[in-house]
């Protein structure tokens, strides 16, 4: 314990000045940049699965999916984000003490296995299963990876290389959905097979890592074995640190952000499949006839006819922008305290739902995305610089397991209500059920339709095509009402923020 308050006094919540762009680039480690390449490898296959979740679940049994209600992918999201978020809590302080490299394994052969159930059960339990079995490894992963960055770097470019390591999860994130964009289109099995194999790769990468102060996590534990140093509960431990106040302001408000960067992953697909016109911004760009080429095709991620952009190819258009312009906006974010830069983002992704709660067109439904990502980059990454810095010396996996509290926070509870908002209020597949009732459908033979397939009843019994008959219930139905729900709960945090940031700075070394 004697130990613990030494080092909690040798961290602090004051920033420090950062070295510029390029010295910072510079004096990054060799060990940082395998772990991001150990990062980029799984984001690479977690979101080839992750972003195209909600279409696979809520796609007609016909076209390959599960036809899943909203309520029924509410639970498998929470569920989900309950799992992956929570167990970094505990899983961090046991990398602290059994070995970053060890826990990195392990998660990686839990993670092929979620893969593998995804694929091979392609049902409502088989989903669930193979979620809670990826969220296990994720949880184990991600605290290993981020304390040897931690430990990897220095106050002067901490601000740099967590910018960095973010671009190394958006070159993952950006990758793996375009992957998953062409391989649905074959078979929804394929996504989850090639993630498998993805991920494998990442035992290659894993025997060039060596583990930061593996000596001084040697001898810590050698002296509690001999009782030269007293070691508490690691849950008792973990809930002392967890009860700080700093930690606990800084948990509640900054689910707020989770919140919205979840809704954006996880409900956005489903608004731009229902609602937005994808082929109009393939016009401007290849012209009437779409473009034959498969490089745009795939950087796109348009469907395989290339008139139109797939949903996950508008999403993705947020980790592309990220890519080319993290280190602009990291060296911004420098400049700023961490606290204020986390609330702008937040204030920012909140700005961006409220678009969505008023437009469909395709280029605004851009602007909004490139609003978000900008967003995105001022709060995440800061928010893991500002915990690695607060952190005590040999609790660094400890803290960074923490920073999965808020993302579970928000991400359970946008899992749920999220996927229920937008089935209640914004789904195209409701709101044609709700027509075709309006047009004299009896009740008990709407609801024999199959979920995903509605609208096609709708356009059969109208006449209309599927342009004009969108147009209209677009028009016709309050469809923004679930994205003015959610980007309330952005602003609420952002402002929380922007007052926990002069509360924290006041505080002493």
């Amino acid at each position: 314990m004697a130990d613990s308050v030494s080092d909690s006094q040798t961290n602090s919540t004051k920033d420090v000045k950062q070295l510029g762009i390029w010295a910072a680039i510079g004096s990054l480690s060799y060990v940082f940049w395998i772990c991001g390449g150990m990062e980029m490898v799984e984001r690479l296959a977690y979101y080839g699965v992750r972003q195209v979740s909600s279409l696979y679940a809520t796609d007609a049994a016909s076209n390959g999916g599960l036809g899943l209600a909203g309520s029924e992918i509410g639970a498998i999201f929470a569920a989900w984000a309950l799992v992956q978020s929570f167990v970094p809590v505990l899983t961090g302080g046991i990398s602290d003490r059994v070995g970053y490299k060890e826990t990195i394994f392990a998660s990686t052969v839990i993670k092929i296995l979620g893969y593998l159930v995804m694929a091979w059960f392609a049902t409502y339990w088989g989903f669930m299963a193979g979620a809670l079995i990826l969220a296990f490894g994720t949880g184990i992963f991600k605290p290993g990876i981020q304390a040897t960055i931690v430990k990897s770097t220095n106050r002067e470019n901490s601000s740099m290389a967590w910018g960095v390591f973010y671009q190394t999860i958006n070159i993952g994130g950006f990758l793996g959905p375009l992957i998953a964009a062409q391989l649905r289109q074959l078979e929804w099995a394929y996504v989850f097979y090639v993630c498998a194999a993805i991920i494998s790769l990442n035992f290659l990468l894993l025997m060039t890592y060596e583990e930061k102060d593996k000596e001084a996590r040697l001898e810590h534990r050698r002296k509690v074995k001999t009782g030269e140093i007293e070691e508490e509960s690691l849950w008792l431990d973990s809930l002392r640190e967890l009860g700080r106040p700093i930690m606990i302001w800084y948990m509640v408000l900054f689910s707020g952000f989770w919140f919205m960067l979840m809704a954006f992953w996880d409900v956005g697909p489903l608004f731009f499949r229902d609602w937005v016109d994808t082929s109009i911004m393939v016009r401007h760009l290849f012209g009437e006839h779409g473009t034959d080429n498969g490089f745009w095709k795939f950087i796109f991620g348009m469907t395989q006819d290339g008139k139109t952009i797939l949903p996950e190819g508008l999403i993705n258009l947020n980790a592309m922008l990220i890519m080319f312009t993290c280190f602009i906006v990291a060296g911004w974010s420098a400049l700023m305290k961490a606290a204020n830069s986390m609330a702008l983002g937040t204030f920012l992704s909140a700005t961006t739902l409220m678009l969505f709660a008023n437009f469909n067109h395709v280029w605004i439904i851009v602007l909004a995305i490139v609003c978000f990502s900008i967003g995105e980059m001022l709060a995440s990454p800061k928010s893991s610089e500002y915990l690695g810095n607060i952190a005590p010396q040999q609790k660094k996996a400890m803290y960074l397991g923490f920073s999965q509290l808020p993302l579970g926070i928000g991400w359970v509870l946008e899992g749920y209500f999220g996927q229920v908002l937008y089935a209640n209020f914004g789904s195209k597949d409701t709101i044609a059920r709700q027509s075709l009732m309006e047009g004299g459908m009896p009740q008990l033979q709407v609801d024999a339709v199959p979920i995903g397939e509605a609208f096609q009843r709708l356009v059969e019994a109208t006449g209309m095509s599927a342009d004009a008959l969108t147009a209209q219930l677009y028009a016709t139905n309050n469809v923004g009402s679930a994205w003015y729900i959610m980007s309330t709960v952005g602003i609420v945090a952002a402002a929380g923020l922007y007052a926990y940031g002069c509360w924290t700075y006041k505080l002493k070394d």
